[in-house]
């Protein structure tokens, strides 16, 4: 980089805060053009990660004159198992054309995956690809920090509209993927514009991994509020000091007396980020998987399971949480029985067994845990004919120490 990238990068922060969403491609590739790039364009990975969109660029262009065509054609959707783009998202890695006269690069927030973006020039060197990159890592927390309070950005992220439940939902899950250098987590949810019951939380506090996979009773609008009532009982807990079995409590009362008749089930877990210690509660819920080595290792986080949340009867009790010692590079996979169920046209479970084995091939060939996750999802999808008969959520968490 150049000592004027700095000026650029400080001069596109200082105008991003009250550009609006629609601005903000133009934003990038004017900054890209005063660094020495020809053009930029900004893409946004779609909720079911299939496709990348193009964010809508503002330009002088005159209709029907090659200029409007060319950015006709590259506002296309592009296919993210089909193209550059898309191999530069799921790898996670810039990729450039044969000629280098086109870079991809990820745009990421934390380590999140959010799009890509297309940068081109003359050629594309180190230098012009690390002024790329730089551009494409402020666009990324340029367009996630106005997505909370701009639809553009949001409606670009679909390919087509949500259900009520599935918008309920949505507005209250995390970021698929958080991490640090001590662990990572990452999650998937199908379908994902018509999902009904399953919800999941992940969060960081006082050295602890947060997690969270719900799944309510039925595929319509009240169980969408009850898992999201579920995930609001838990965070309200959570952040007011209360322990996994102070929320599993904060869940029941609150389906007892708002939402009666609605069954849930679920685990609440804490990860100690520093010791490995992986802690939970399981009410009416698949156990979780541990991943060691490439294996599951047997039965290693099964114990018995509490009643569902939503009965109103703990007659033993408060919920018994679980504890296990995990050792680093260890994998927790937490799943909703949508996964393990789904049926094929012959009848055939998808099963805890592929599940697994899924997930550790595409592991142990060095793909990135959200990616591992998505092409996983792909296969349940195929599995079942492209429709899910029942949500299908996966939560996976690895401990990485650093030291």
């Amino acid at each position: 980089m150049t000592a004027r990238t700095g000026p650029v990068l400080q001069w596109v922060l200082s105008h991003s805060h009250e550009a609006s969403a629609r601005q903000v491609p133009s934003l990038i590739d004017r900054a890209a053009r005063r660094l020495g790039l020809t053009g930029t364009r900004l893409y946004l990975a779609d909720v079911q990660q299939m496709r990348l969109l193009a964010l809508p660029q503002l330009a002088a262009r005159r209709p029907g004159s090659a200029e409007a065509r060319q950015a006709d054609h590259e506002a296309r959707p592009l296919d993210i198992d089909g193209s550059l783009a898309g191999l530069a998202y799921r790898t996670q890695r810039i990729q450039l054309s044969r000629d280098r006269t086109t870079a991809w690069l990820p745009m990421v927030d934390g380590i999140e995956r959010i799009g890509v973006m297309r940068a081109t020039g003359p050629v594309m060197l180190q230098r012009e690809l690390d002024v790329g990159q730089a551009l494409a890592s402020l666009a990324a927390l340029v367009v996630v920090s106005k997505s909370t309070h701009n639809d553009l950005l949001v409606v670009r992220s679909r390919s087509r509209p949500m259900t009520l439940q599935a918008e309920l939902l949505w507005a209250f899950l995390p970021p698929r993927t958080i991490g640090t250098t001590e662990v990572t987590s990452t999650a998937v949810l199908e379908p994902a514009y018509d999902i009904g019951g399953d919800a999941f939380d992940h969060n960081f506090a006082d050295g602890l991994l947060h997690l969270a996979l719900l799944d309510a009773m039925g595929h319509d609008l009240a169980a969408g509020g009850t898992s999201a009532a579920g995930l609001a009982a838990c965070r309200s807990t959570r952040r007011s000091g209360g322990s996994l079995t102070e929320i599993a409590d904060t869940i029941e009362r609150t389906l007892h007396e708002w939402i009666p008749d609605r069954l849930m089930t679920g685990i609440l877990a804490h990860l100690d980020t520093d010791r490995g210690e992986f802690t939970w509660i399981n009410c009416g819920h698949p156990p979780p998987l541990l991943i060691r080595d490439g294996h599951v290792v047997p039965a290693a986080l099964e114990r018995p399971a509490e009643l569902p949340f939503g009965l109103g009867v703990r007659d033993q009790g408060p919920p018994r949480q679980h504890r296990a010692r995990l050792q680093p590079r260890d994998r927790v996979l937490l799943y909703s029985d949508g996964v393990t169920e789904a049926r094929s046209a012959l009848g055939e479970l998808f099963g805890e067994e592929r599940l697994a084995d899924t997930v550790i091939r595409s592991m142990a060939a060095g793909t990135p845990a959200p990616e591992a996750l998505r092409r996983l999802v792909q296969e349940l999808l195929t599995h079942q004919d492209q429709r899910l008969h029942d949500d299908a959520t996966i939560l996976l968490a690895e401990w990485h120490p650093s030291v």
